[in-house]
């Protein structure tokens, strides 16, 4: 019976220090130039960045200029988040036919750059619960 309590204790133990904290994400977005679509938000790591699909995306409504996503259960790591405001409601960006985009978008440590974000410029580091602002 001792022994049993024993393995029982460890097995117990060894499940608790193997679970992984996660902690929560908001992103605001505070700069739309509207209220009509919505924000869409994709929370990515460095592999996924811009090539596949994100680790956990959100379609929010924006109201008085103003939307915000939580995301729950993010990992520790290091992360990068893109922003769309999608005025038309199809979920993508959307283009010119010289390439340019149409619609208005951002992302994480609101870079100045010309082109498409370069992962370097938009990473940011989850260690603890944590809330950042988006500039379109």
């Amino acid at each position: 019976m001792k022994t049993l309590f024993t393995t029982l204790t460890v097995l117990l133990f060894s499940f608790v220090l193997s679970a992984q904290e996660t902690f929560t994400l908001k992103v605001t977005v505070n700069n739309a130039s509207g209220d009509e679509g919505k924000m869409v938000y994709s929370l990515s790591t460095e592999n996924q960045f811009m090539k596949a699909a994100p680790l956990q995306t959100a379609s929010i409504e924006i109201k008085d200029g103003v939307a915000t996503a939580t995301f729950e259960n993010v990992p520790p790591g290091d992360y990068a988040v893109i922003v769309l405001h999608d005025k038309n409601g199809n979920e993508k960006m959307d283009f010119s036919s010289n390439g340019m985009p149409q619609e208005a978008y951002g992302t994480s440590n609101n870079p100045m750059s010309y082109g498409p974000p370069a992962w370097a410029d938009a990473k940011f580091t989850v260690a603890g619960d944590k809330e950042i602002i988006v500039r379109l």
